[in-house]
Formats: structure tokens, C-alpha cells, sequence
């Protein structure tokens, strides 16, 4: 069965109301645009639609924090105090379950690095269950953060949020396990301020505009964000999927209070292909150097030890993590060691495969494709 065959019979059972996929090696690139932008819709998909594409907001922002290394505007192994204050007194829960002022000191500062590589304390808590209602986690929801999921929207500002956040206690000791999200949270407030102006401003200067990624962003003018396609997600439990209406279009035509390193951006997949092809290429488009080859390589190399990538547990499925996206470290059902990318909550997803020339990328705004099967058949089937 082919790519094609495969989505399209998963559009027409309705899995998905439709999809675009782009498949490139070297100078060929297929792109494939199925069925329509809502369930009973009469919009077609098209090569240029615009999608929310959450988590793959990730290794873009980790690209804008290496090209602000490499301008020395900030340093890896630094402390994330320097830019953030509020962080300074941070101390650590002497357990994760237990109140929140029995903590301990951090053996050490958290460091930039730390928030690339998901190791700085904090993040989402997936064992003995998802978001348990532990006292961390409870207050973390009273201040509003939205520390896991988009939408609704935390209402706060960056320096605000990182305010509210730094009165919370750290769950672990910086560099002991991999925890999701958070760090690319705090790296976004962290970007801003190394750089002097909005994160939006610092993604589209040193990456967008020079990548031709003119849609690209945080938001959209409202006539193309009325063109999103609706959002659909199966909640757990339920058996049956539904849209989700809290990330309309009206959310999206206009600058976000919190702009998300974590999941806030839209593209498009030619747009986010070039992103993913300045990768492949080592960090040069067109002929111009945005990154160097050790910055990629930083990027695109696992940072954990074997008993973080096993105490990730389901979000890494057995992958490693470079900086700001996973990176495979034993031969799967999809191809060997050393393919990288991510996926997206909305139902996004891409990897390259450095060793086979290959990017691919599959935009749907279904959530329930990234876990029904259908993003590891596309995965399987972009080889072919």
C-alpha cells in the first residue's frame, strides 16, 4: 500500500476529515493534500493550509537558542538566573507527591541546557498517572501557568508567568530525569530577554524571514485564520471524537498574551520544510549558514543517559532527546538509529532521517492520529 492509499482510506473512515503530507529526499518533494479542513466540510485541504502545529514549535525554538549561542548572547552550561532572577531562590520538593514547603536545596543551578534537554526539574508528571492531583501540580493550576496542554490559554504575560513560576519549588533535582514542556516554556521568556524583544520578533529575524517562512508565527491576520481547520481530539474515555472549540480562529488572529516556545506557532508544511531542510543540510539554506554543523549536531544528538530515556516512559517510547526534539537511539519498526523530529498535540508530526536524505511531515488537526496507529504508518510508509 502506498503513502496515499494508506491516509486516503483513513480519511474516508472518517479517522481524520483530511491531512497534507510532504515527503522529500534531496531535490524531490511530494506533497500530498487529502479530503477537507472539517468533518462534513466542502473545504479541501490544499498544499498551503495553515495549521496549528503545537509541539513542533519545540525544535524551533532550540534552533533559536543555538543561533543565540553561537552570537554569545547566552551560554549552555549558564545558570538560567542570570536572565531570570525570579528563578534565583528555586529549592527543590523533598518529594515529588509531598507539601510544598518540605523542600531541599538544588545540588546545582538549572542551566539553559537543562531546559533544552527536558532536565531541568520540571515538567509533566505521566507516572503512576497523568497530571496527578499532588500539591505541585494543584498549585501550579491555581496560578494559571498551563503547564501541559495549550489551550484555554494561561492569561499571563511572559515576565508575570515567570513570576508565578518561580514561586513554585522544582519536583527534582536539575539534570536527574526528563520531565516534558515546562523547559521550553521558560526557555521562551528566557530567549526574549537574552535578545531584547518579543520571542515572536526573535523567531521571525533569525529563523523565519530568512528561511521564507512569511506565515509562520504565533498568529495570523484574521481572514487566514478563519482558513485553520477545526480541531478534533477523542478525550480519554470517551468513545467517540469531538471538536474542540477553545482554539478558534479568533484566538489565533491576534498576538498571544504568552507567546508558547512549547506549542505556540502555525505553519504551514512547505514552511516547516525548510526548517526541517536547513537541518538535513547541516544548518545552511540556500546557500547561507543560520546555524553551524556543531549546533546541529548538539541538536540532533541524544542527551540522556539509558535510565532517563527508560524513565520517560510512553512520551519518548524508548527514543532519546537532543535538544529540543527526539532523537532515536536503537533501530525501531520505522528505520535505524539517528532519525530525529517530533509531533504535535493537534495531530503534527515530522523526522528527518539524516542517514537516508529523508524529511518527512504529516499535518492533520486531529489528536488522535499521533496514538490510532496512522502516524506510525505514515512513518513507515514515507520510506517507501
Amino acid at each position: 500500500m502506498t503513502l496515499h492509499e494508506a491516509m486516503a482510506a483513513r480519511v474516508e473512515r472518517g479517522e481524520f476529515p483530511g491531512i497534507v503530507t510532504l515527503v522529500a529526499r534531496g531535490d524531490q518533494v511530494r506533497v500530498d493534500a487529502i479530503g477537507t479542513t472539517a468533518l462534513g466540510g466542502d473545504v479541501p485541504m490544499r498544499r498551503d493550509t495553515v495549521f496549528r502545529i503545537a509541539s513542533l514549535t519545540k525544535p524551533v525554538l532550540a534552533a533559536a537558542t543555538m543561533i543565540l549561542v553561537e552570537d554569545d548572547l547566552i551560554d549552555l552550561e549558564e545558570p538560567v538566573h542570570r536572565l531570570l532572577p525570579e528563578l534565583a531562590g528555586q529549592r527543590v520538593l523533598a518529594r515529588i507527591d509531598g507539601p510544598l514547603d518540605d523542600t531541599v536545596a538544588p545540588h546545582r543551578p538549572v542551566t539553559v541546557e537543562d531546559l533544552l534537554t527536558f532536565r531541568m526539574g520540571f515538567g509533566l508528571i505521566t507516572e503512576p498517572s497523568f497530571d496527578p492531583p499532588w500539591p505541585i501540580n494543584q498549585r501550579a493550576n491555581e496560578l494559571g501557568l498551563v503547564l501541559g496542554p495549550p489551550d484555554p490559554r494561561t492569561p499571563h504575560g511572559p515576565d508575570e508567568w515567570i513570576r508565578r513560576f518561580g514561586t513554585l519549588p522544582l519536583m527534582r533535582q536539575p539534570g536527574e530525569q526528563w520531565q516534558y514542556n515546562a523547559g521550553t516554556l521558560v526557555l521562551g521568556v528566557l530567549l526574549a530577554r537574552a535578545a531584547g524583544k518579543p520571542l515572536g520578533d526573535v523567531l521571525r529575524e533569525r529563523l523565519f524571514e530568512p528561511l521564507g517562512m512569511r506565515e509562520t508565527g504565533f498568529w495570523l491576520p484574521a481572514t487566514r485564520a478563519r482558513e485553520l481547520p477545526s480541531y478534533y481530539l477523542t478525550e480519554p474515555g470517551a468513545g467517540t471524537m469531538t471538536e474542540r472549540t477553545d482554539t478558534g480562529p479568533e484566538i489565533w488572529s491576534k498576538p498571544p498574551v504568552f507567546p508558547s516556545g512549547s506549542g505556540g506557532l502555525i505553519s504551514t508544511v512547505d514552511e516547516y520544510h525548510a526548517f526541517a531542510r536547513m537541518l538535513l543540510d547541516r544548518g545552511v539554506h540556500g546557500g547561507t549558514r543560520l546555524l553551524s554543523e556543531q549546533s546541529v549536531e548538539l541538536m540532533t544528538s541524544n542527551r540522556l543517559t539509558p535510565a532517563q530515556v527508560e524513565s520517560a516512559g510512553v512520551l519518548l517510547g524508548g527514543a532519546g532527546w537532543g535538544l529540543g526534539m527526539a532523537v532515536t537511539v536503537t533501530a525501531d519498526a520505522t528505520s535505524g538509529p539517528g532519525r530525529y523530529g517530533w509531533s504535535g498535540g493537534y495531530g503534527t508530526t515530522w523526522f528527518n532521517d539524516p542517514h537516508e536524505g529523508l524529511t518527512a511531515i504529516a499535518f492533520t488537526q486531529v489528536s488522535d492520529f499521533l496514538w490510532s496507529g496512522a502516524q506510525q504508518e505514515f512513518e513507515r510508509l514515507a520510506y517507501l
